[in-house]
């Protein structure tokens, strides 16, 4: 097992995880105009899955999972790496980058009360207020002056957008309450190994047989999402969790839908308008409230969540 890295080489690798989890909105943008929603989760998915058991041969962490590791491989593979991924896919068909990452960045703000009615953590005033917060933020968004309800598009993928929140929200909720056996890396390679499965056999049903044509761009696009936006981000993320506090990493990974945002207006000219500005600023501060609020009991919990669940779509 690799040793703690330094502080200055964890936020480096921290860094470069935002960085890729935070292009990688824009990236599949691009993939999932030219492919269908399912097949272009089921393709990244398959990619990653298959460089993924590199660093786990390398590192000598390859097992073959316990009977107490099966519900979190099935949950985190079905909730995030199927129903996340494959809503965030459909719903960036139809909703731009900016306000897609957003969307999907409210997640935490469902886990606070799903953790206070399922898993009895405490509600406190600060968590109350980050939602509180957070939830006017999601409203400046979703107001009608922000976007066209008679536009159905608009209103379907911020639907499903928010539907790939839950989904996420509820997958945490069930890896806080999870008993590890293995550790969340060592079962990163059967959650994505089940997910590829799933969402082959779904694109198959739905979709038939791909009808792709590949292009050079189409190609590092998938390369890249499948690399950098999943396998090497959980190798990293398991380092980074080893190495710094559980509420660095949980208010670091707030930088992510600002490289997005950001990302999508340089690589693809999406207009960043003011009120998907006050949203996000709205929104983040609402999480990060709550975050800060955490005790130290529950930052061990939290120590897990972000390598667990990754930050991508």
């Amino acid at each position: 097992m690799d040793h703690p890295l330094s502080r200055r080489a964890a936020l480096l690798l921290f860094a470069a995880v935002v960085l890729s989890w935070g292009l990688n909105w824009a990236i599949t943008k691009i993939i999932v105009h030219s492919v269908f929603p399912l097949w272009a989760t089921a393709i990244r998915s398959a990619i990653g899955t298959v460089v993924l058991l590199i660093p786990l041969l390398i590192r000598g962490d390859f097992i073959i999972p316990r009977r107490g590791d099966l519900p979190v491989i099935c949950t985190i593979a079905l909730l995030h790496m199927v129903a996340f991924s494959a809503l965030v896919a459909f719903g960036l068909r139809l909703v731009p980058v900016g306000r897609s990452i957003v969307l999907g960045y409210t997640t935490p703000l469902w886990v606070v009360p799903g953790a206070w009615l399922f898993l009895r953590e405490p509600m406190t005033r600060w968590r109350l207020a980050g939602v509180g917060l957070g939830m006017a933020g999601l409203i400046v968004l979703l107001n009608p002056l922000a976007i066209d309800w008679s536009d159905r598009n608009a209103l379907t993928g911020s639907g499903l957008i928010l539907l790939a929140a839950l989904c996420w929200a509820a997958n945490i909720l069930y890896v806080r309450a999870h008993k590890w056996v293995s550790t969340p890396f060592q079962l990163s390679f059967w959650q994505t190994l089940l997910a590829t499965i799933v969402l082959l056999a779904l694109a198959l049903i739905v979709d038939g047989r791909p009808q792709i044509e590949w292009t050079p761009q189409l190609s590092a696009c998938f390369l890249y999402s499948g690399i950098f936006g999943i396998a090497l981000a959980y190798w990293a993320m398991a380092m980074v969790n080893r190495s710094l506090p559980a509420t660095t990493t949980s208010l670091g990974i707030l930088a992510t839908p600002v490289v997005g945002v950001i990302s999508s207006a340089v690589a693809l000219g999406e207009t960043i308008e003011p009120s998907l500005i006050t949203a996000m600023v709205m929104i983040l501060s609402g999480i990060a409230l709550g975050t800060i609020a955490l005790t130290r009991a529950a930052e061990s919990e939290l120590q897990q969540t972000p390598a667990t669940i990754g930050a991508r779509p």
